[in-house]
């Protein structure tokens, strides 16, 4: 039967830490020797420490504790499509306004969230998203977590979206094209929202 400790394991991986010592190096907060502890058992996880593992993770307390899933308010919702150039360009606005807005895209079953659509442009992404596919993006989500997808802005106000991974920091293509490389985080870094589903034609 899964305990606590294989459900804190599990998160730990798919935050994209594969040893406690990685954790602990990407994170302050974690103590090395305390998550050997919790994860082999031998120290029992808190409720506290599971709100902190959780919080850096990525998951919920509750799961790792309980395995509570989570109940979210889930509904149906027009989300405004945008350009990949106006996602570059609202780094700088407070606000998306209608000049933005290509069209409206009705989806069914989405979270809470502060939702925006974007047409996937080109093939360094194909392996997910193909071009022309469309990609929902929440900005209000944007933690950065090793492995997840994102639509990042750099200092010149262009948009992309890549794949994040950490050690070293880089933005990675996702491609059956080998001519696309990952970018090298090494300076002013925006990011623009996390993408949490794809739309995409058969």
């Amino acid at each position: 039967m899964e305990e606590p400790k294989d459900r804190l394991r599990q998160a730990m991986i798919d935050a994209g830490y594969n040893t406690p010592a990685e954790a602990a190096r990407a994170f302050r907060e974690i103590n090395q020797n305390t998550l050997t502890s919790n994860l082999n058992g031998n120290r029992p996880i808190s409720r506290k420490a599971a709100e902190k593992y959780a919080r850096l993770f990525g998951t919920r307390a509750g799961w790792i504790l309980f395995d509570e899933e989570a109940e979210e308010d889930r509904s149906d919702m027009d989300v405004p499509l945008l350009s990949m150039v106006s996602a570059g360009h609202l780094r700088e606005q407070t606000a998306i306004t209608t000049d933005d807005i290509e069209r409206w895209v009705r989806v069914a079953d989405m979270p809470k969230g502060e939702w925006i659509a974007l047409t996937v442009e080109g093939d360094s992404m194909d392996r997910v998203a193909p071009d022309g596919a469309i990609v929902l993006v929440n900005r209000a989500d944007d933690r950065l977590i090793d492995g997840r997808y994102y639509i990042f802005s750099h200092g010149n106000g262009a948009a992309t979206f890549k794949r994040y991974r950490r050690n070293p920091e880089r933005l990675q293509p996702y491609s059956t094209n080998p001519d696309h490389t990952s970018i090298p985080v090494n300076g002013d870094l925006y990011v623009f929202g996390r993408v949490r589903r794809i739309i995409t034609d058969v």
